[in-house]
């Protein structure tokens, strides 16, 4: 019979594994690619001085991801959840949270926004403004966000952690290790020191890592995002992670539309009228520009 576990770190093409019965393994894939994920629940060959061969992943729930025209980047397999963690300082990309947005919903992921060191009073009302679009684009999906200062309390997330598989996903600088350490006393993930001459945060999480916060749920800590390319989307999967079209498409002239130059496309119309969001349907071309 053979062993079964959960990828519970990556690191390239090794992989930290806790077994069914508690104990840690390492698991090295067959082959030359690494196709697997934290989260994934995977079988294991026999056991050789801790480490076995990744012989198969159990199907997924889903998979997080991000991919360009010459590679993919697995971040998470079978989470049920992203907080997609953003902060007062450093400033923040806002069209890494469309693209973060459309994954998720691709994979039909819950988004949870994490509005991080609220402490810093003349920084707070410009991070609300920024994030306002979104609040406005998802009426009708929900969109908690969540504000929280990590270094001092993190129990306003709490609720929204409990019985999901939750997935940190952001900048580095913005506070996902400190919510972690938070969260997971003892967890060890470094706290990052921010540059301020780039105004983004130093990369110190290098690899994913899972953490069980209960027997209900769990948390995935991830490296720092800089991109997400969503390359492995088509444009009609692109379309459908930007909930403010959906009611427009069907008033386009053109089935096959693309809001671009198209004579009668109802999202251009409704840009002009203000009902979109300019930024929005700035991310919208940047993405399906490729």
């Amino acid at each position: 019979m053979s062993l079964t576990g959960i990828v519970t770190a990556a690191f390239g093409r090794h992989y930290e594994i806790t077994l069914d019965d508690g104990r840690v393994v390492n698991g090295i894939p067959r082959g030359k690619k690494s196709p697997y994920a934290c989260g994934d629940r995977v079988s294991l060959g026999p056991l050789h001085d801790s480490e076995a061969q990744i012989l198969t992943h159990a199907p997924r729930k889903s998979l997080l991801y991000r991919s360009d025209e010459w590679k993919q980047k697995l971040i998470a397999a079978n989470a049920t959840q992203i907080v997609l963690v953003v902060a007062t300082e450093p400033g923040f990309s806002d069209e890494l949270i469309s693209r973060a947005f459309v994954a998720a919903l691709h994979e039909q992921m819950r988004v949870v926004i994490a509005l991080n060191k609220v402490d810093l009073a003349d920084r707070l009302a410009g991070a609300r403004a920024q994030l306002a679009p979104f609040i406005a684009a998802f009426a009708s999906v929900d969109l908690p966000i969540v504000e929280l200062h990590a270094h001092t309390d993190v129990t306003p997330l709490l609720p929204w952690l409990a019985g999901q598989l939750s997935v940190l996903v952001g900048q580095s600088g913005m506070g996902k290790s400190t919510i972690t350490n938070a969260l997971v006393p003892g967890a060890g993930a470094a706290t990052r020191e921010i540059s301020t001459a780039l105004d983004s945060g130093k990369h110190t999480t290098t690899h994913a890592r899972l953490y069980r916060l209960d027997d209900n749920s769990g948390l995935i800590d991830s490296p720092g995002l800089q991109e997400f390319g969503l390359g492995h989307l088509s444009f009609g999967e692109i379309e459908h992670g930007f909930p403010e079209f959906r009611a427009l498409v069907a008033g386009c002239r053109f089935r096959d539309c693309r809001h671009r130059n198209e004579p009668d496309c109802a999202v251009k119309q409704a840009l002009a009228t203000g009902e979109i969001d300019p930024r929005r349907y700035a991310h919208f071309l940047a993405i399906t520009g490729r």
